[in-house]
């Protein structure tokens, strides 16, 4: 820290006046904030790995201000509000002890509309391509789409074009997306979704812009393979929040907001959220500088909002979704007709349990069987009592042909690989691998009965392709019914489960993550949570309700088996078991007689 009569670094002492509240900041920016705080007092002792080079902080900050912004009327110095001085000032900052690479090799910003996204990322390629000493470096400015990848590119482009000295020291190719470096003979090229293009490549700097339009991760990951052998690369993703709650960036803000809150330890990811806190009000001016730090030092902005706000909120629907993800930066699904609305009350029903925890239960089995080579789902569901109150575990286990699973992979955009590797999903093998062999479904359910003494009080199943499915259920001896796949037959089940769900009453496995003393329990049926995501709701003429998806690549098989079972698990009713009891008490009082009776 600055000494009495020193001045601060510009990356420090916006962590000082965030953290004492003299700027506004919402719960993960101060948490950013304090962490910076925090590693710099850790820096003082001998085994910790990093040190704060502030001449470096001030280095890329005294170089973003030298540049010139020609948008607009007339020619201006770049100014670099606080909240940039600290997301620049950390990640060129942060070195390491040993030899002074950078600390800090992946980075997730969050910011809402117009804080300057691609503006940082601009700043960062000019000065890592010709400034930061790193020769035939590879940066890449990436995006789903070439117009999205060419943002940043042209912000790089206007800073040359702008400055004589820099256009002495850069040779922009409009044609091609590509900028030479003539200092360092590196290279900084806009790439969209042409992964291909990355292959090969070791980027020095990648720069994934609003990474929240991505469907998958495979660009991330490629730029990410290519880092390792460099000590002082970095991947900078700077977005927006979104619609989709299961895509990589929102499983990588999820990260994220642990990372900070402690639970995960990560020295090499910087990270700088900034969002409103959970119970702010929406329609206060001042909570929006959460969200839209750049707000609290341009206050007619500020005021050019709240119309838009006002109106956002009177129109609802669509204007008031994206006022509410891009303006205040909240993660939102899109689908008004979405069946679980907030993905992270299901991810709250994991709990420290399994099947072997219900040994000896009642359960009903739901069945959901496919037409040919896709998903098929069975669900476990166990209804049991606490106190006063019914609670249910559910457990689900799916099948997919063996020549099937390259494909779905490509076409559905989900790792069936590894959740095949995770026992997740069973690989059929029979019937030429075409189509599922139900036999592998009878065989799995079987085994479950014998290991864990459940005992199925119904098998409920969807008629539709059951006809072969009917004749190995009959040998297993267990009652079976079928479930029409109708919105009047569904409604009270489909309604019911979503209830218990945001009541706390269903349960499924889950498992420890995070480090010691801090974890946190998540779901371990990834392929379940994919799936309720993927979950609408349609109805019919007279309101009743069914789940459906949007389009064939987006299965439900899981979350349909366990409707199905759910109908009449539903309506399980618990009365003393005579029998039961008095087998119970037979079985005490043998033991009691057996130590010798009363003394």
């Amino acid at each position: 820290m600055a000494k009495a009569g020193e001045t601060q670094d510009r990356c420090t002492q916006y962590a000082l006046d965030v953290v004492s509240g003299k700027i506004t900041a919402g719960e993960y920016v101060r948490l950013a904030c304090q962490r910076h705080l925090d590693d710099i007092e850790k820096s003082k002792a001998a085994p910790y790995k990093y040190y704060f080079d502030v001449e470096k902080s001030e280095e890329i900050l005294n170089f973003a201000e030298e540049l010139t912004i020609a948008e607009g009327e007339e020619n201006e110095h770049v100014t670099a509000y606080p909240f940039q001085c600290f997301i620049l000032g950390s990640l060129n900052g942060w070195r390491t002890k040993e030899k002074s690479y950078r600390r800090f090799r992946t980075s997730y910003v969050q910011l809402g509309r117009q804080n300057g996204k691609s503006f940082i990322n601009g700043i960062l390629a000019c000065y890592y391509g010709n400034f930061d000493g790193y020769k035939y470096g590879k940066i890449f400015c990436t995006a789903t789409k070439q117009d999205q990848a060419n943002i940043v590119f042209d912000e790089v482009a206007k800073f040359i074009n702008s400055d004589e000295d820099l256009s002495e020291w850069f040779k922009v190719h409009d044609h091609n997306h590509t900028i030479d470096c003539l200092l360092t003979h590196s290279e900084i090229k806009a790439l969209s979704g042409d992964t291909k293009s990355l292959d090969g490549h070791r980027a020095y700097l990648g720069i994934v812009d609003e990474y929240h339009a991505h469907k998958t991760n495979q660009m991330y990951k490629l730029l990410e393979g290519g880092i390792k052998k460099l000590k002082s690369a970095l991947i900078s993703v700077i977005t927006t929040a979104g619609f989709d709650l299961k895509s990589p960036c929102y499983k990588l803000y999820e990260y994220c907001c642990n990372l900070l809150k402690g639970v995960f330890e990560n020295d090499s990811q910087f990270v700088y959220i900034a969002q409103m806190d959970e119970h702010d009000d929406r329609y206060t001016p001042e909570n929006w500088i959460k969200a839209n730090p750049i707000l609290e030092f341009d206050r007619d902005a500020l005021e050019n909002l709240i119309p838009i706000a006002h109106t956002a909120r009177d129109m609802g629907g669509e204007d008031l979704r994206d006022f509410l993800v891009k303006q205040l930066n909240m993660w939102m699904q899109w689908s008004n007709s979405l069946y679980i609305k907030d993905i992270a009350s299901w991810k709250a029903c994991a709990v420290l349990k399994s099947l072997k925890d219900f040994r000896g239960s009642k359960c009903y089995v739901g069945v959901d069987l496919s037409s040919g080579g896709d998903l098929t789902s069975i669900a476990i569901v166990i209804p049991f009592m606490v106190e006063d109150t019914k609670k249910y575990f559910v457990h689900t286990h799916s099948f997919i042909p063996s020549s099937r699973v390259d494909e779905h992979i490509k076409t559905d955009k989900v790792p069936y690989d590894v959740w095949i590797e995770k026992g997740l999903v069973t690989v059929t093998e029979t019937l030429g691998g075409i189509k599922t062999d139900y036999k592998y479904i009878i065989k799995y359910l079987e085994d479950l009965v014998r290991e864990y003494n459940l005992k199925p009080q119904l098998i409920c199943y969807d008629p539709h392709n059951a006809s072969a499915f009917l004749s190995d259920l009959e040998a297993m001896g267990f009652d079976s019914i079928s479930v029409t796949q109708t919105a009047k037959e569904l409604n009270d089940a489909t309604v019911d489960f979503r209830l218990e769900i945001l009541a706390g009453n269903v349960e499924i496995e889950g498992m420890e993550v995070g480090k010691e003393g801090n974890k946190i329990v998540v779901p371990v049926d990834s392929l379940l949570v994919w799936s309720i995501a993927n979950a609408k709701t349609i109805s019919n003429n007279y309101g009743e309700i069914k789940i459906d998806k949007d389009i064939t690549t987006e299965r439900i098989d899981p979350i349909d088996a366990i409707i199905d079972a759910w109908k009449h698990a539903m309506k399980e009713e618990y009365r003393p078991d005579v029998n039961e009891t008095v087998n119970e008490w037979l079985e005490q009082f043998e033991k009691y007689m057996k130590k010798g009776g009363e003394k």
